[in-house]
Formats: structure tokens, C-alpha cells, sequence
């Protein structure tokens, strides 16, 4: 029997410790929320931050584990990769991950290394911040060097509101940290997606469009749509400067969730590439459109099993994520469903009840359930995901 450490137990990583389970493994579960779902389903649990590297090596040590997983969770997957590499188990160098989860080392890195990089730079102080604002002028973005689903993030557009755009962002930051850029003005959708590495190739990934609420929040991901309708050769150079950069950290195993755009100009920009599997239930989409279990390679790479059966895929059908949520702050009254939606919806998990307070969608602690639909056409995807508050839509008073 295997012993498997999960950082993490929130509602999304539950995916893993179910297959974990069914594999017969031994699953232990940590993080600093007794009451995650993930915890009811272990064998043990134990209360420890999965950001506290050495606390969580102390424990994984004591306990004689076979792998460690940070499964949708950048917070966490410097910690698994540091654990891993000091007690000798399969992962990537910890350097290389804490780079990928750090947006300013990030950055750096990317520039360093010849690829297309916004104008960027990181400040603890907000006077500095200041004076690097107005040499690369608004609109621009301000975000935390190490937060995740898109918490602290500010699309500035006018300079007055730069100090308030500071302070979010730095309530989000474990280093207390801000990232200050320049806006990319990408041509069509914003990429992403999750793909997967074996001895350093990345041998499997499935791209879609990325989606966003304009009536509530521009930043923060609704949903994902597979396939991508970005042209081949753009794929093709987004695959080319992956494995380069890939190469270049000395990545060689595990789950990738990408985040790219093109610019105006046809340009390749990473905005992330994170060393762990997506939320929104991309590894689920991926599973439904292309019959590809990333969630059981994910357990099988980090216990040093063979992967070597997975192989590249292409979606089949025209498949979405969708993270149901509030355009107000208010109280939950009901959720509203088309006819046409509910011919579409092939799963659905809402974990909200009438009466329940409810915020207005600014990040993914926000989200009320989550559904996976199947479309009939790529038109009709994109049509419908794009309006989508017309078939779903979140009723409160």
C-alpha cells in the first residue's frame, strides 16, 4: 500500500484523493482548514499549513510517504517540489517550481531568457510602485507575486486608484510583494489549459479558450471552452516556446496549467504556466473531451509509476467549465436555468442554499458550484458561454 500526502483538501483537490483511494493507496491530507472536504475522505489528517515548507517536510518525513501532491494549488506546489526533492522522491527542482508559482521570479526569468515578456517589475514598497506606474502609464495590471485564482488582481485604468489597487493586492500576498505591468492587448481569447511532462517532454496538452464575465468581473476565469479556436500555427509556436521553457527549468514530470495570450501583433506571450493541474475543472473537461485522465497521472508520476501509455489527444466535441456565481452581493434566492442550458449541463455541483450570503464574483473563492456542458457546435459554445447570465443566471435579494 502505497502512502500518499495531499496538500490540500479543498472541494477542487478531491478529485485525486478519490482516485487514490480507489487505487487502494494510503491517503493522508494536510492544510490549515480542518473542515475541507478532503480531510472527511482520508485516512488522517493532519492540521498544517501546505505553505509551510519545513513544518510539511517534518510531517511528511515522520510519516514514510511514497509521493507528495499539490494538486490545483500554486500556493502549495513549491512545497510538494521541496519536500520531494529533500527526501528523495519523483517531483521537479524546487527552484525551477518556485520560479513557475512566482510571478516575479516568473517574469524575471522569462526575460532573462529571450521569450516575449511584459514590461514588469515587483516592489514591496508603493512609492517605488509609484514612479514605475507612470513610466509605463495605465491601463496596466497590479497583482500579487503569489496568489492564485486571479485573488488581488487589479486591471488598472487611472492612476488614482493605483494605491488602493496596492493595497488589495498586498492583502493577498504571503511575501507581500506586488507585481506592476504593462497590459498585453491580446488578439481574440486568452489561452489556457493543462498538459502533462514525461522525462522533461511535455507529451500531452489540451488548450481552450478562457472566459470572462464582463458584467461583474474582467479577471477572473467563468469558464473554459475545448477546443481552442486559435489558428494551428499559433498553437504551434505556443508548443515550441513551452518545451523550451520547460527545458531550460529542467522540468521533467507532472501536470502543467497554462495561461498564454497572442498579441495584436500575433506575438507569444506567457501570462503563467503553472507546475500543477488547473482548477475550474479543467482536468474534468480534458477527461470528458478527450478520454484522458490527467488526475490519475498526476497520482501515478507523483508514486514513481510508469506513465508511459499517455499520448497526445485531441479534443473530440465542443465541451465547457462553468463556474456559476453572483453578478451582486446579496442573498441567494435561486439559480435560474434555460431550457436550452439544461439540455447542455452533463454535470453540476451547486454549493450554495437559499438564504446563504453570497458576494459578488471577484475571485475563485467566490464561485457558488461549478457544471461541465457539451454544445453542438463551436458557435454555439462560444455564443452561449460568452452571454451566459441569458441561460444561468444567479438570483438574489
Amino acid at each position: 500500500m502505497k502512502r500518499v500526502l495531499f496538500l490540500g483538501g479543498a472541494p477542487t483537490q478531491t478529485p485525486p484523493i478519490k482516485y487514490a483511494l480507489e487505487q487502494g493507496h494510503y491517503v493522508i491530507t494536510c492544510d490549515y482548514l480542518p473542515d475541507n472536504p478532503g480531510h472527511k475522505l482520508a485516512h488522517e489528517y493532519h492540521n498544517v499549513s501546505t505553505t509551510d515548507k519545513e513544518a510539511v517536510l517534518t510531517l511528511a518525513t515522520s510519516l514514510n510517504i511514497d509521493g507528495v501532491v499539490a494538486y490545483a494549488s500554486d500556493p502549495s506546489a513549491p512545497t510538494a517540489a521541496y519536500v520531494a526533492e529533500k527526501i528523495g522522491l519523483p517531483g521537479n527542482p524546487y527552484a525551477s517550481v518556485e520560479i513557475l508559482a512566482r510571478k516575479d521570479l516568473f517574469r524575471n526569468f522569462l526575460a532573462l531568457n529571450g521569450f516575449n515578456v511584459p514590461r514588469s517589475r515587483s516592489f514591496y514598497d508603493m512609492d517605488s510602485a509609484k514612479i514605475w506606474l507612470e513610466e509605463i502609464g495605465v491601463p496596466a495590471f497590479v497583482k500579487p507575486v503569489d496568489s492564485s485564482g486571479s485573488k488581488g488582481v487589479t486591471h488598472l485604468q487611472h492612476l488614482d486608484d493605483f494605491e488602493a489597487a496596492f493595497d488589495h493586492a498586498l492583502t493577498f500576498s504571503r511575501e507581500k510583494k506586488v507585481v506592476v505591468e504593462e497590459r498585453i492587448v491580446k488578439a481574440d481569447y486568452q489561452v489556457a489549459g493543462d498538459g502533462f511532462i514525461i522525462d522533461g517532454q511535455l507529451v500531452f496538452h489540451c488548450w481552450a479558450d478562457e472566459h470572462f464575465d464582463k458584467l461583474c468581473n474582467g479577471l477572473v476565469p467563468i469558464g473554459q471552452s475545448f477546443p481552442t479556436s486559435h489558428a494551428d500555427y499559433l498553437l504551434e509556436v505556443a508548443y515550441a516556446e513551452s518545451q523550451r521553457l520547460l527545458t531550460l527549468l529542467d522540468m521533467k514530470m507532472g501536470a502543467l496549467n497554462f495561461d498564454f495570450v497572442f498579441s495584436e501583433d500575433g506575438e507569444f506571450y506567457f501570462l503563467e504556466l503553472g507546475p500543477r493541474n488547473g482548477g475550474c475543472l479543467i482536468p474534468e473537461v480534458i477527461r470528458y473531451s478527450t478520454g484522458v485522465d490527467l488526475i490519475k497521472y498526476t497520482v501515478d508520476a507523483a508514486l514513481g509509476m510508469s506513465c508511459k501509455d499517455l499520448i497526445m489527444k485531441s479534443p473530440q466535441g465542443y465541451w465547457s467549465s462553468y463556474m456559476v456565481h453572483a453578478l451582486e452581493n446579496g442573498v441567494f434566492k435561486e439559480l435560474r436555468i434555460s431550457d436550452r442550458a439544461k439540455e447542455y449541463i452533463i454535470e453540476q455541483n451547486i454549493q450554495v442554499k437559499t438564504g446563504d450570503k453570497v458576494n459578488k464574483f471577484s475571485g475563485s473563492h467566490d464561485t457558488l458550484g461549478t457544471m461541465i456542458l457539451k454544445y453542438p457546435s463551436m458557435n454555439v459554445m462560444l455564443d452561449m458561454i460568452d452571454n451566459m447570465e441569458k441561460d444561468i443566471c444567479v438570483i438574489t435579494e
